[in-house]
């Protein structure tokens, strides 16, 4: 939903019903992830995309009968379907989708969701998909850290559905849960999917280099919140930087202990090191190797040639770094592309971030045989 939500928020406080289908699980190589959100708006365009242009046409039609029937419905598109050529699904993935009418009256609570996700507060949607009783479908709890919105409809369905999605919001997932008819843990009839929404993670570049404006670029085009820090006020400027949501003038190690302290970074957060000069990289990597979860971040990578990584590592043992520590780091960071000019070293950069996240190999699909899509 957040790709579509300025289109939806706008169909939305105009007093339109907007046809919404939602990715809400997958299967085999499915082409979009579950949270992947499609929207009929009341004057027939469509915005977003639920399979990448597999499905399209069919969640379309199935939005505009679920506008004028108002009833939400849930459907399986995949090979095991009799008509899973005629929709496009050829990819081998199977996807449920949910499509319900959204307004004012079906989803009361939007406004307020929307306003949580602009301002960067973490809040998840839980909604009924499937049921027993029809009447409990389309129904939302609205989940925050620290209290609910909304009602499934008991006390105990509700206590359940919030207990578990926190924790899928703690960890910035998307999920589809099973319980019984009456919010039963050990149970099956009722399914919920839970859209978490939590802040961007981070992507923290270090060094205010012609790199780093390539790769903060890459960074925002990922969806991360882009930092750039440099000591250096005269190259860290925003002019510079256009494509970060921040500059900061302080010292990386610095810097980087303060936002520790801060609880500010997590599990989710990427550290690109591209300063190459020791006097600001060995001390900065001493602080980012030696970060124990849950400050610990998903990727540290940095910059420089053979021969500077060779002296970076001798710097970071001389500190006193284990060969543990040391495995953290990629270095010198990113994929072998070829890459020679800043854009292209970004997007190696940005390729190898994104393989370390989802475990690719880096390898020419076409060399390869199995699943398209890592889990």
């Amino acid at each position: 939903m957040r790709d579509v939500l300025p289109e939806l928020l706008a169909a939305w406080r105009d007093g339109g019903t907007i046809g919404m289908g939602t990715v809400v699980q997958t299967f085999r190589s499915a082409p979009r992830p579950a949270g992947a959100s499609m929207l009929v708006l009341p004057d027939g365009r469509a915005v977003g995309s639920v399979s990448g242009g597999c499905v399209e046409g069919a969640v379309y039609d199935l939005s505009q009968e679920v506008v004028e029937k108002a009833e939400p419905v849930l459907q399986r598109y995949g090979v095991s379907d009799d008509d899973a050529f005629e929709v496009g699904l050829t990819c081998g993935g199977i996807l449920d989708v949910f499509v319900e009418p959204v307004s004012q009256q079906t989803f009361p609570k939007l406004g307020a969701v929307a306003d949580d996700i602009g301002a960067g507060r973490p809040v998840a949607v839980a909604t009924v998909v499937e049921h027993p009783d029809s009447d409990w479908v389309g129904r939302r709890l609205i989940v925050r850290p620290d209290s609910t919105g909304g009602t499934l409809g008991l006390e105990r369905a509700d206590h359940a559905v919030a207990d578990d999605v926190r924790g899928l919001l703690a960890a910035g997932s998307s999920a589809m849960i099973t319980y019984g008819p009456e919010g039963q843990r050990r149970g099956e009839g009722m399914r919920v999917f839970a859209a978490s929404f939590a802040p961007k993670p981070r992507m923290l570049v270090f060094g205010a280099i012609d790199f780093a404006a390539a790769v903060a670029r890459q960074g925002s085009f990922l969806g991360y919140h882009v930092t750039v820090c440099d000591a250096r006020p005269v190259f860290a400027t925003s002019q510079r930087f256009a494509h970060a949501d921040e500059v900061v003038v302080d010292w990386p190690h610095r810097y980087l202990k303060q936002q520790i302290e801060a609880d500010a970074v997590d599990e989710r957060t990427v550290l690109a090191v591209l300063t190459h000069d020791p006097k600001f990289d060995v001390p900065l990597l001493e602080v980012a190797l030696r970060m124990e979860p849950p400050h610990r971040p998903s990727f540290i990578g940095a910059m420089g040639s053979r021969r500077t990584h060779d002296d970076r590592l001798v710097r970071l043992r001389e500190a006193g770094l284990s060969d543990e520590e040391l495995s953290r780091l990629s270095s010198p960071v990113g994929l072998d592309l070829g890459a020679r000019t800043p854009e292209e070293t970004a997007v190696s950069i940005a390729a190898e971030i994104i393989a370390s996240r989802w475990g690719g190999r880096g390898e020419r699909l076409s060399e390869l045989g199995g699943r398209i899509h890592h889990d």
